[in-house]
């Protein structure tokens, strides 16, 4: 072999190596409220702050004809309302302090967790898959709750709530077709499997190599895969 052949084959070796394809780690989405944690955390966070500033619940009584004009209309419009009278005044750092204090009150109570679920999320992270928690619950407060379980490791997408003139408002709610826009954005468009107890995650189960259900009647099942046209598993969950 000439000097030249040698070199040339002796670089091919060495590139050979580097252009081989890493092998794709398989993804997992699991819904949060329902699906790890039994009830929903922001709504369980939102009537906390009622209750311990009933004052709050006046300035509901004063908007409440706007309330029965958004209610027939978007029920979301008027959750929206609700919540943001439940953070007036509240600001970033103390929303952080809030939200901490919630979750380790929340994870002590042991029957709002879904151990099934944790489980099943701990069981693909030890197989090597990346697992993202993809929420309506508001990002900060759901990754609080995983701290607290001693699971800050999860990836967690969610809604986001930031500081405005009068206190916390919301600038992205993750629910619907929102989560997948959401998934696009840190580069995912497909998914091995999606776990989720919703009706409303048809656009996230539909992505999915498997769908899953969890906690879902034979009904609920059945017109999910309507939806989607294709089977679903489904999981019950304690």
């Amino acid at each position: 072999m000439s000097a030249s052949a040698f070199e040339m084959a002796a670089a091919e070796a060495v590139v050979a190596p580097k252009a081989a394809c890493a092998p794709v780690q398989p993804v997992v989405v699991f819904d949060f409220d329902g699906v790890l944690l039994h009830g929903d955390a922001f709504h369980l966070f939102l009537r906390r702050r009622y209750m311990r500033a009933p004052w709050r619940a006046l300035l509901v009584l004063a908007c409440l004809p706007v309330l029965l004009v958004q209610l027939p209309v978007s029920r979301l419009a008027a959750g929206r309302l609700l919540s943001r009278i439940a953070l007036l005044g509240v600001r970033e750092r103390r929303f952080q302090l809030l939200t901490d204090a919630f979750a380790a009150q929340l994870v002590r109570r042991s029957h709002r967790c879904c151990r099934d679920g944790l489980r099943a999320l701990r069981r693909h992270q030890a197989r090597g898959e990346r697992v993202l928690v993809v929420t309506g619950c508001e990002s900060r407060l759901a990754q609080a709750i995983f701290r607290e379980l001693g699971m800050a490791d999860v990836e967690v997408l969610g809604s986001q709530w930031r500081d405005g003139r009068s206190g916390m408002r919301l600038t992205w709610h993750n629910v619907g077709t929102r989560k997948v826009q959401l998934l696009a954005q840190h580069g995912l468009s497909t998914w091995q499997i999606a776990y989720s107890d919703s009706l409303h995650d048809a656009p996230m189960l539909q992505n999915a190599g498997e769908p899953v259900l969890v906690n879902g009647t034979p009904a609920r099942c059945k017109k999910l895969e309507k939806i989607l046209g294709q089977p679903v598993r489904r999981v019950a969950w304690h």
